[in-house]
Order: structure tokens, then C-alpha cells, then sequence
């Protein structure tokens, strides 16, 4: 088992890199490119790029749980209550991820209008409906694992 979580350990740190070098690199570059507009979409430079930002909190917070979950299966504590709080924890993630892109989408919207690229709204539409997969998928995992934690301690009085 031990081999299983370690190369969901790296997958993580993987997932987490290119975000990293997004928040870094590209979205600074990606608020100059509202000071290119003649058309007045200047003033929304800034809450673009606050709500970008806002969003890798969560983001990092949920694969941060993410390993603790996976530190939890290498130390035979799945079925625990810490479990259940990391699940927990990456539900409330990506329902903040979800809010905060749909808080941004009607910016993106009028970037995508004036730069003529409907890709961009498609991205926000993507990571969006992939945030509110991955929350209620946590959900269910939450429930089968309340479930799971019941039916051990049911079994555990019985013996």
C-alpha cells in the first residue's frame, strides 16, 4: 500500500507545481494584458487577479488534505474522523474554488468579448463544473466513510 499512496504523494506535488508556476509567472502577465484594451476593462485588472489568486488558497489547502488523507491510509487510520475532516475540508475547497470562479466568470466574459476568444470563458465553464465534480464526489467519499466508520464501530462492540 505503502507504494500506492507514495505515487499519489508525487502526483500531488505534481499537480501542485504547475499551479504554483501559474500564479507566479502567468498571471501577471495575464493582468498587463487588461491594460491593452482600449475599451475601459482596465479597472478589472485587479479584482481578475485578486480572485486568481484567492482561488490557489483552496486549491493548495485541499491537496495539503489531500496528503494528510494519504498519510492517514499509510498509517492505517483511513477509517478515522481525521479522515472524514479532510474530506470535509476538500469539499469546502472546491465549493470555494467554484463560487470564486463564478464570482469571476462575467470579468472573463468581457475579456473574452473584446480579445474575440470565447476559449477563455470555456476554461472558466471547465474548472468550474470540475470543482463542483470534485466536491460532490468528496461528499460521497465523506458518506461511505461515515458509513464505514459506523459499521466498524458496530462491529467493534459486538466482539
Amino acid at each position: 500500500m505503502k507504494r500506492e499512496t507514495l505515487f499519489l504523494k508525487v502526483v500531488i506535488f505534481l499537480m501542485g507545481i504547475p499551479i504554483l508556476a501559474l500564479c507566479i509567472f502567468v498571471l501577471p502577465e495575464f493582468a498587463d494584458l487588461y491594460t491593452e484594451f482600449e475599451n475601459g476593462l482596465a479597472y478589472l485588472q485587479y479584482p481578475v487577479l485578486i480572485c486568481m489568486y484567492a482561488t490557489a488558497i483552496p486549491f493548495f489547502f485541499a491537496l495539503y488534505q489531500a496528503l494528510r488523507l494519504l498519510s492517514f491510509i499509510d498509517k492505517n487510520e483511513a477509517f478515522s474522523e481525521l479522515s472524514v475532516k479532510a474530506l470535509k475540508n476538500i469539499k469546502y475547497c472546491a465549493m470555494t474554488i467554484s463560487i470564486l470562479y463564478v464570482a469571476v466568470l462575467p470579468a472573463i466574459f468581457l475579456v473574452a468579448d473584446a480579445d474575440d476568444a470565447p476559449g477563455l470563458v470555456v476554461i472558466g465553464m471547465v474548472i468550474i463544473f470540475a470543482s463542483i465534480v470534485i466536491a460532490v464526489f468528496a461528499a460521497v467519499l465523506q458518506k461511505i466513510l461515515i458509513n464505514a466508520i459506523n459499521i466498524k464501530s458496530e462491529n467493534d462492540l459486538t466482539v
